[in-house]
């Protein structure tokens, strides 16, 4: 591939067709670019997510596709909700193979203005779903002999970006929580691992941070001087959850261009 073409054809892996994969907060975003990227592979893809309208354009976007994906509205913060999901999941399509956890929410705040409740919050969104979504998979997939989870962590925290501390805490928290489920779960041939995006360039992140000196600030700080893109993000998933990361878990995968910082 020529260095400036920005179309990312993706790889074919033969064993994800007709496998059933999970993508929380799967309705926009990078989310929104792992179902389209599972779908093309044939998988039989299901995805949660609280906005509704953004979701059935990505549904209908692919209607056409051998397998088009399921949406479930699901608010991830209730423990209740998601566990209705996720079985009805079951209902349908039997045992879950690949879960990915992506949903979380990078609302911007100040410390000062933190109170218990919003830390509760923010920590619900963020970080205590992963584990107990991980939870109700892992039943059925010890059953079947083996699967795949997939958390999403961050590149903030490990650059210390301003008015993010909540986020940078539970980002923090899931890379050790994917460590400890992949030892747990390890003897059950069930893989977990974290990947960790960089400036992924998503239409929420335009439209809300970007500037042009932001946009300078990034890719003076990264060893590869071109914007991360969801399919980049999304590549990796596919990897990660093909036979050919067979002997990957427990470890960080970063994409994000070599982002230290500027």
């Amino acid at each position: 591939m020529n260095q400036s073409d920005k179309t990312l054809v993706y790889p074919q892996y033969q064993e994800l067709a007709g496998r059933t994969v999970v993508v929380t907060g799967g309705g926009s975003g990078i989310g929104a670019e792992m179902v389209r990227a599972f779908c093309l592979q044939g998988a039989r893809v299901f995805f949660l997510d609280i906005a509704e309208q953004a979701s059935q354009q990505l549904v209908a976007a692919l209607a056409q596709q051998p397998q088009p994906p399921v949406y479930l509205p699901c608010n991830m913060a209730d423990l209740d909700a998601v566990a209705q999901a996720m079985a009805q999941i079951e209902l349908q399509a039997g045992m879950i193979h690949v879960l990915i956890n992506n949903c979380a929410n990078d609302d911007r705040h100040a410390v000062a203005d933190v109170t218990p409740a919003y830390w509760e919050e923010r920590m619900a969104v963020n970080l205590r779903h992963q584990f107990f979504c991980a939870q109700a998979v892992a039943r059925g997939m010890r059953a079947d002999g083996g699967g795949v989870i997939l958390n999403l962590g961050s590149i903030s925290w490990h650059l210390a970006l301003p008015n993010l501390s909540l986020y940078m805490t539970a980002k923090a928290a899931i890379e050790g929580m994917t460590r400890g489920l992949a030892r747990d779960l390890g003897p059950d041939r069930i893989r977990v691992n974290c990947i960790i995006p960089g400036a992924v360039r998503t239409p929420r992140q335009m439209a809300l941070w970007h500037t042009p000196d932001e946009e300078a600030r990034i890719l003076a700080g990264q060893c590869l001087s071109e914007r991360v893109e969801v399919e980049d993000v999304a590549a990796m998933a596919l990897f990660l959850a093909s036979n050919g990361a067979r002997r990957c878990s427990g470890r960080n995968y970063y994409v994000d261009a070599g982002w230290f910082g500027a």
